[in-house]
């Protein structure tokens, strides 16, 4: 239903004024083209693994604590026992706020993805308007995003373009 509103809306807006330029870009084509953006897919990656081997190695411990605690509890006095579960449980507990810390929706690796990514993107989303106006293009869809194109005809295709306006082709 979306896409026959969207395809709809295209017509209508396409039969109001025929003078109208249109074009497409392919955003996953031009990022992969931009050795900026590849270098900080790499980083954000590798940071990544860090921190996931951080928060795996303290569940590994809280495990190994845990284990540990089950074979002994039977021989343990009540108040170490409790001692014992408390501490586990508090390390449990800090590991998993690590782990939001670190990915949660605004954790460190969202921050870091949008210190690394946007100033990228923003170089793109520049050249993408400055190719549209000097272009004249009513409007410039990017296939690999939410719209789904049916058809493209590659002469409408303007990522190679922004690529060159960015420096990155000849």
């Amino acid at each position: 239903m979306k896409k026959i509103a969207l395809f709809a809306a295209i017509l209508l807006f396409a039969g109001a004024s025929f003078a109208q330029r249109f074009a497409y870009i392919d955003s996953d084509y031009i990022m992969e083209n931009i050795p900026e953006y590849k270098a900080a897919e790499q980083e954000l990656e590798r940071i990544s693994v860090v921190w996931q081997n951080e928060i795996e190695q303290s569940f590994s411990e809280i495990d190994r604590m845990y284990r540990e605690y089950q074979a002994e509890a039977p021989l343990l006095p009540e108040e170490m026992r409790r001692q014992r579960e408390e501490t586990i449980i508090e390390r449990e507990r800090v590991a998993k706020e690590m782990q939001m810390q670190r990915f949660g929706r605004e954790g460190d690796l969202f921050k870091k993805r949008q210190e690394l990514i946007k100033p990228i993107q923003d170089k793109v989303f520049e050249a993408i308007e400055e190719i549209a106006t000097r272009g004249n293009y009513a409007v410039i869809f990017d296939k690999s995003g939410g719209i789904t194109m049916i058809f493209t005809d590659v002469r409408y295709d303007l990522s190679d373009e922004v690529l060159q306006r960015l420096g990155y082709r000849r």
